[in-house]
């Protein structure tokens, strides 16, 4: 293994390479286009959410997955977290600016996904069928 791979750089070193086992984009990656993630990042690029707002808004999450993946995206830098000193406690979470950027980028996907949602349904029958 070259020092590249241990990197995660590109095998002429000249930036990150995602296809490297080592490089940290993987992981920025994973967060980005995790199922919470993607919609999460979606949400808000609508609007800033509350906690409990923002968990009606992405169906099926828990609290705790909702939790988890805030602390993950606000780490990463693409989620603001606001705590107003207020009684009750009032949270606000939104995009910072690098996490407008990709949530476009992941939405984008999403809205393709759901284009071709009948594409890959029928493309899956024809699988079935063919391996029956």
């Amino acid at each position: 293994m070259d020092v590249s791979e241990v990197l995660g750089r590109a095998p002429d070193g000249t930036g990150p390479d995602v296809n490297q086992a080592m490089c940290p984009s993987r992981l920025i990656l994973e967060h980005v286009t995790s199922r919470w993630g993607v919609l999460v990042l979606a949400a808000l690029l609508d609007r800033s959410y509350r906690f409990s707002e923002l968990r009606r808004q992405v169906g099926g999450v828990s609290e705790k997955m909702l939790a988890q993946t805030l602390q993950t995206l606000e780490r990463d830098g693409f989620v603001d977290r606001d705590a107003k000193p207020v009684i009750p406690p009032r949270v606000d979470y939104s995009l910072t600016p690098l996490g407008r950027e990709a949530a476009e980028q992941v939405w984008a996907l999403a809205r393709w996904t759901e284009r071709h949602v009948d594409t890959v349904l029928t493309a899956r029958e024809a699988y079935d069928g063919a391996r029956s």
